[in-house]
């Protein structure tokens, strides 16, 4: 498809998740989409089916493997995983690697960075993080809002191996002055917690999101529900749960038997939130030991948590996007979507397998 084709678009379009804001067509021209048929367009090609914005993984890591940064073909590798699955917009929520390159690559997904995590010194995965004392959390949460795009990435709890448990990792004076530098900057921060304990303080303080947020109980959840907070349940990693609590059963029983109990009640944790009214949106956690191109995965689980299937679709395409500042398939969008056989709104399942996937208005084979 060349630069200058016009690429017709035609079937169900999903502008957004009810009948009455689907259309039955639209154009790209120029990589942007259009719902007037183009004057005089000749070179044209036609694709039939279920249109989608472009997939939104909210939890993704791109330049990042299990041991650290990965060279930049093994990230163009992740990138293009990703793209494949129909995932065309990431929220990088943490990476050691510079992956500004990607935004001069139009076959790429587009990256909303969240710099590079900030956790406590010895209490996170070896070379993933800046580890720091509370002391200096402010100056680098400055400094990563500075570097990425809008977002920060705190690691507020991780397993404290002299209490041999899942443990907050910040005071809250700390946080609290960290999390309004962010906001001064105009960045939003997020934070990876597994367990109940850093979580009052997090969102007292004014944090925009919690990830996993495997710890949210009931007596949380009205506080997450008033103040908007956000969670990204990541719930194809919190499966391998069970297998990481085998792994430290011995030097570990107590976090063992933590994470088990976290896993047990996933499901019930992420409906208790969905029916409380806070928002919750999709990730899979991508990169470090996870595979990429999991967003479908997501999408089933959170059905299978108990969200309609409706709802699930809006947390990976119009919700996500919304929350994200990003368009979906309005009038002069970038044509960043994808096309199914059938409607994902009835079966959330079609989404493990694109019919096309398009991306700055191209089609990508």
């Amino acid at each position: 498809m060349s630069d200058h084709a016009v690429l017709h678009v035609k079937g169900r379009i999903l502008v957004g998740p009810y009948d009455e804001s689907v259309r039955d067509e639209l154009w790209v021209v120029g990589g942007r989409i259009s719902y007037d048929r183009p004057a005089g367009a000749q070179d044209v090609r036609t694709v039939e089916g279920w249109a989608l914005p472009g997939l939104v993984d909210a939890h993704c890591h791109v330049g990042l493997g299990a041991h650290g940064p990965v060279d930049a073909d093994v990230a163009e590798k992740q990138a293009l995983t990703d793209r494949e699955a129909g995932t065309l917009l990431i929220r990088d929520a943490g990476s050691p690697s510079d992956t500004r390159w990607v935004d001069d690559r139009e076959d790429l997904p587009k990256i909303i960075r969240a710099g590079r995590h900030i956790a406590r010194t010895r209490r996170y995965i070896r070379n993933y993080a800046h580890e720091i004392e509370p002391d200096e959390l402010v100056a680098y949460v400055s400094q990563e809002a500075r570097r990425g795009d809008g977002w920060v990435k705190l690691v507020g709890d991780w397993i404290d191996r002299d209490l041999g448990d899942l443990s907050a990792c910040w005071p809250r004076e700390a946080v609290e002055a960290a999390i309004a530098e962010a906001h001064r900057l105009g960045a939003r921060v997020t934070a990876h917690c597994f367990a109940e304990s850093s979580l009052r303080d997090l969102v007292e303080a004014g944090i925009d999101c919690i990830e996993h947020a495997t710890g949210l109980t009931e007596d949380l959840i009205p506080l997450f529900a008033e103040r908007g907070v956000a969670i990204v349940p990541t719930l194809v990693n919190i499966a391998t749960f069970p297998k990481l609590a085998d792994g430290g059963e011995s030097r570990f029983p107590r976090w063992s038997a933590h994470m088990r109990r976290l896993h047990e009640r996933r499901y019930d944790t992420v409906r208790g939130a969905y029916d409380a009214g806070i928002p919750v949106y999709v990730g899979t956690d991508a990169g470090g030991s996870l595979a990429h191109g999991l967003v479908a995965g997501e999408v089933a689980e959170l059905v299978t948590a108990g969200i309609p299937p409706v709802d699930a679709l809006s947390a990976t395409a119009w919700g996500a996007r919304k929350w994200l500042g990003r368009p979906g398939l309005e009038e002069g969008a970038p044509a960043d979507l994808v096309v199914y056989e059938g409607d994902p709104r009835a079966d959330v399942r079609v989404l493990a397998a694109p019919r096309r996937v398009v991306l700055n208005g191209r089609v990508v084979e």
